[in-house]
């Protein structure tokens, strides 16, 4: 295609010098395995709390080469299991569930709050989230939403009529919409790198290039050493499966993300954002998109294939038919013929069985992760409740649903291979069945419980 690959890479402000990789066995308090948002934020809320701590950050590639430094930037309250799945899981209830909806709207505002005081200029906006509805089964799925976030919470995702929408956005089929305040956009580049250079002012060690095979009980095994530490936490997400005995704890899932060149005053004119709203519609198959600080539309979504024993390969990250339709979708939605795409690039992100995100601490041995696409917060709220859990404080972040969660693992392959595709895929057909009949999909109602629902 002739473009650059990583918007947030080729454009993150900066010359960053390079990481040494771990030279020999070593010893420290806790041991975080993987510098991305997850390992990151863990290590900068541990450090602020007890800068005494022997904090060992390590990195198989580089800070923020995973989904952390690929994702759409979007900082929002999104959670992947819905608050009926959150209230059913053991332990839990209504009013835990609430208390998670809520938790994550407080991440949104932390992370806002972490990047002002501490300097990094990652392009954080508060604009909310719209997603459009532009089919009568659309429509129909943005109202029932409505309808049950008010059961769930304090009702703060409204319905949008048409005339209302084209205050926030102008774009092709709209019927309808919903809104809700709590999102942000931000640059994930810029908040990754940036996240990196505070925790190592903080006194914390992070160790690029070097792969951990294996997280034993208090050690962490490198080729190039051991480290030892009292916890080990495990901040791997998409790259889980490549460690020793966890081959079906996630499943790697791609998403794929293309940017277009800056566009005039004019056409934004058209197209509106001006408020910088991250943006989607109700189709099954999941896009996303944001009017980027220097005025690119950045767009993506699902689509690209799960790929056996969840292998996870740097020629993955380009699906030439996948790009195409990102770009004719987005030049569908707002009418841009004659738009130019400058970046195309993806990455893979976590997915656990029940698509439920867990956090916990058990022997030793933490973790976090699963966040399904939605983990620019929920890694904030992962961070700071796996401080509280290391240094042993029972807060309110300890007794949310989520802590101590375990999915069940994935089916041996080639099952995983076949149903995760054929879901995939599934989404697809419901998406056409509901612009071919103009009703709600079948198939989508079919497919509902294996996805998490």
């Amino acid at each position: 295609m002739g473009c650059p690959l990583n918007l947030w890479a080729d454009s993150a402000t900066g010359v960053r010098s390079a990481r040494p990789a771990l030279a020999g066995d070593r010893d420290a308090d806790v041991v975080i395995v993987g510098a991305g948002y997850t390992g990151l934020w863990t290590a900068y809320y541990l450090a602020k709390a007890d800068p005494s701590l022997r904090i060992v950050v390590l990195e198989q590639e580089t800070v923020g080469f995973g989904a952390s430094g690929r994702n759409g930037g979007w900082c929002s309250a999104l959670f992947p299991a819905s608050a009926r799945k959150l209230a059913a899981l053991p332990g839990s209830s209504r009013s835990a569930a609430i208390d998670m909806h809520r938790a994550m709207q407080d991440s949104v505002n932390e992370v806002g709050l972490v990047s002002a005081a501490e300097g990094i200029d990652c392009d954080y906006y508060k604009g909310g989230t719209i997603v459009l509805a532009r089919s009568q089964a659309q429509l129909a799925r943005a109202r029932a939403e409505v309808a049950s976030a008010g059961e769930w919470g304090p009702g703060d995702l409204r319905f949008l009529e048409r005339d209302e929408v084209e205050s926030h956005v102008r774009a092709t089929k709209v019927l309808g919409a919903t809104f809700t305040p709590h999102c942000a956009v931000i640059h994930p580049g810029k908040l990754v790198r940036g996240l990196a250079d505070v925790v190592e002012a903080l006194g914390v060690t992070i160790h690029e290039h070097t792969p951990v095979s294996t997280i034993e009980r208090g050690r962490a095994v490198t080729p190039y050493g051991v480290v030892r530490g009292e916890v080990v936490v495990r901040a791997t997400e998409g790259f889980t499966p490549g460690l020793a005995g966890s081959g079906r704890a996630v499943a790697p899932v791609y998403s794929l993300v293309v940017a277009t060149e800056p566009l005039d005053d004019a056409t934004w004119d058209r197209i509106g954002l001006a408020d910088r709203p991250s943006f989607s519609d109700h189709r099954h198959l999941i896009i996303y998109g944001q009017r980027t600080a220097d005025g690119r539309l950045v767009f993506g979504g699902r689509g690209a294939p799960y790929h056996f024993r969840s292998r996870v390969r740097p020629s993955y990250d380009e699906e030439p038919r996948v790009f195409a339709k990102l770009q004719s979708t987005l030049r569908s939605l707002f009418a841009l013929e004659d738009v130019q795409f400058t970046h195309a690039w993806g990455g893979a992100l976590g997915v656990p069985r029940d698509w439920c995100a867990s956090v916990g601490l058990e022997g030793g041995f933490a973790w976090a992760g699963g966040y399904v696409g939605d983990g620019v917060s929920t890694t904030n709220l992962a961070g700071r409740t796996l401080t509280d859990l290391i240094l042993r404080r029972d807060t309110p972040l300890t007794r949310l649903p989520w802590v101590g969660h375990h999915s069940r693992r994935w089916e041996p392959e080639p099952l995983r291979w076949l149903g995760i595709n054929a879901g995939l895929h599934a989404m697809t057909l419901a998406d056409t069945e509901e612009r071919l009949t103009g009703r709600t999909s079948q198939l989508a109602r079919l497919m509902s419980p294996l996805l998490g629902h």
